[in-house]
């Protein structure tokens, strides 16, 4: 096995948690990659993408994500986002399980043609879709639900577009990773079927 198809392996184990061990230990052994598209400048980031790119694609444990759904408490006449939304399960579940409208917003086009296909074998068109976009370009001022499962970092440069475009009442939760600056309103403990504990973070939008 070559030591990035171990590295990537390692982070599906471990979660997302392992990128802030992996990501500087890439940089130190694969300094080309500086020169390759992986911006380390601030002032390159503006867009959001190099944050969005960054998070690795581990999925949220069908059992964790319907934890989050039910800690929101979403209704049929809920609006849930998902933002990073990876092969579109929470939206699947939101709007199946849950009856909500759900949007995905997905970057990575193999897993948005992916979770869109899904979406469409199960007939769930009217109530569920998945934006093919940058979720900081994505207004998401119809959410009255958000659901998170990215990096503290990127969380952070999200805070502001939450805090601006979300309305009064809009419960946002957090697979693993607090939002910096905000104080959540609850903090669960959860344990998947798997074995692997899991936090669910809840923020209720003043």
């Amino acid at each position: 096995m070559r030591p990035l198809a171990r590295l990537t392996g390692t982070i599906q184990a471990c979660g997302r948690a392992a990128v802030f061990a992996v990501v500087p230990l890439l940089l130190f052994f694969c300094p080309a990659a500086t020169s390759q598209g992986v911006p380390l400048s601030p002032a390159q980031t503006d867009s959001g993408k190099y944050l969005e790119h960054l998070v690795p694609f581990v999925p949220t444990p069908l059992d964790v994500a319907q934890k989050m759904l039910e800690i929101a408490k979403v209704q049929p006449d809920d609006v849930v986002y998902d933002l990073g939304s990876g092969d579109g399960r929470i939206v699947v579940l939101a709007a199946q399980k849950f009856r909500a409208r759900a949007v995905g917003v997905e970057l990575n086009s193999d897993l948005y043609v992916q979770s869109s296909e899904r979406i469409r074998k199960l007939g769930l068109q009217d109530r569920a879709q998945i934006i093919h976009e940058n979720m900081f370009e994505v207004n998401v001022r119809r959410a009255t639900v958000v659901t998170l499962y990215l990096l503290t970092a990127v969380n952070e440069r999200l805070r502001p577009k939450l805090e601006r475009e979300l309305r009064s009442g809009a419960r946002i939760v957090s697979h693993d990773f607090q939002i910096p600056g905000w104080q959540p309103d609850r903090v669960v403990d959860v344990t998947s079927k798997y074995g692997v504990p899991s936090k669910i973070f809840l923020y209720v939008r003043p």
